[in-house]
């Protein structure tokens, strides 16, 4: 665990610093993809659910994480990448395998940008593609 960088981060966001706060973002940090409260739970046995998911609400509150809704019915978490807010950055597209079931980051593929309306402001944007992942095809 890189516990100064955790630190730096949660005081940064003007988050309080815990144990499990850290041990949540670290898991979060170091994941090659995005993360769902139950593989959360798989990873950090010793944390119970009710925690993780307090941890992730309060990441998300303040700008920490991004939720991501791939139709699963299980929200995943991401790492933002903005130092003070999530930004354009984070609104990559991501593939959901039906084999495996993981989610997986394209941020080397930004989500498209639709012109709205006038009067429309833009939040977030969540762009999933759906198939079979490279690992599961082999």
């Amino acid at each position: 665990m890189d516990k100064q960088r955790c630190i730096e981060r949660l005081e940064k966001k003007g988050v309080r610093v815990t144990s499990i706060r850290m041990l949540v973002l670290d898991a979060l940090m170091r994941a090659s993809r995005t993360m769902s409260l139950a593989d959360l739970e798989t990873e950090l046995e010793t944390v119970d659910k009710s925690s993780i998911f307090r941890t992730l609400e309060v990441f998300e509150a303040n700008h920490l994480v991004h939720s991501i809704d791939d139709g699963t019915g299980s929200m995943k978490y991401e790492i933002c990448e903005g130092e003070d807010s999530c930004t354009v950055a984070d609104m990559h597209t991501h593939f959901y395998c039906e084999k495996c079931h993981k989610t997986y980051c394209l941020k080397e593929i930004n989500a498209p940008l639709v012109d709205l309306p006038e009067g429309f402001t833009v939040h977030s944007v969540n762009y999933i593609i759906k198939g079979i992942c490279s690992s599961c095809r082999e």
